[in-house]
């Protein structure tokens, strides 16, 4: 079987630990107020901020076999500059000064994710940061664009608000096969297992941040508690 097929198989259990937060699910259903959107684009904005740092470690770590994968990383590099200011523009877009954003501090569930991607290229081993990767863009194919319109739908906010979101929707689709091809050339059963394992943790992760973000109460939580 193919690593992006395992990756697919053998990650349902976190991937619907991710999914199933929440405020994810009250996205669908267009429960949400802007605070909650800016609430998610704040811990994008202080994750995202650490790609192009991380890719470069991915980057400088890789043995001198890996070639092929280094000039893959150096791809996903250029495409991947400057996506945090699109996050904070969209912050801005909702009425809330980016800089203040810029300035502040990430979440511990997001401080944990992010110091883990580091300990991971640079401890054990940094193919392990492809399993972020999966995590990510995986994940932002799946809700993405959909979310964007949900979020839309619900606060009126305009189209310069959803940047980040939709750019990393339907068009990352192209990342995606590109991921896949990258994935299926490592052969070997130990750098699968990493990869893997890793991607398990990230979805987790990645989970937890959506789970703690500081959000209002769902309008069933309102409801019952004004005996509506």
């Amino acid at each position: 079987m193919s690593l992006y097929q395992r990756l697919l198989n053998e990650t349902n259990e976190e991937r619907e630990y991710l999914l199933s937060a929440p405020i994810i699910v009250r996205c669908f259903q267009e429960d949400i107020v802007t605070s909650d959107y800016v609430a998610f684009l704040t811990q994008a904005y202080h994750h995202v901020k650490h790609t192009v740092p991380l890719l470069m470690s991915v980057g400088a770590r890789l043995g001198e076999e890996k070639e092929w994968l280094r000039e893959a990383v150096a791809e996903y590099i250029e495409e991947e500059l400057g996506h945090q200011e699109w996050v904070l523009n969209d912050i801005s877009a909702c009425g809330v000064d980016k800089e203040s954003i810029r300035q502040g501090q990430p979440s511990f569930a997001t401080e944990l994710m992010v110091s883990y991607a580091y300990d991971l290229v640079n401890r054990i081993n940094p193919l392990g940061f492809f399993g972020m990767v999966h995590v990510l863009e995986g994940t932002s194919v799946v809700m993405a664009d959909n979310a964007a319109q949900n979020i839309q739908n619900a606060l009126g906010l305009p189209k310069k608000a959803f940047s980040y979101l939709r750019s990393h929707g339907s068009l990352d689709i192209e990342h995606v096969k590109f991921f896949e091809d990258l994935m299926n050339k490592i052969t070997c059963p130990h750098e699968q297992a990493l990869i893997v394992s890793s991607a398990k943790k990230f979805f987790t992760l990645y989970g937890n941040i959506f789970r703690t973000l500081n959000v209002s109460p769902a309008i069933t939580s309102k409801a019952a508690s004004t005996g509506l």
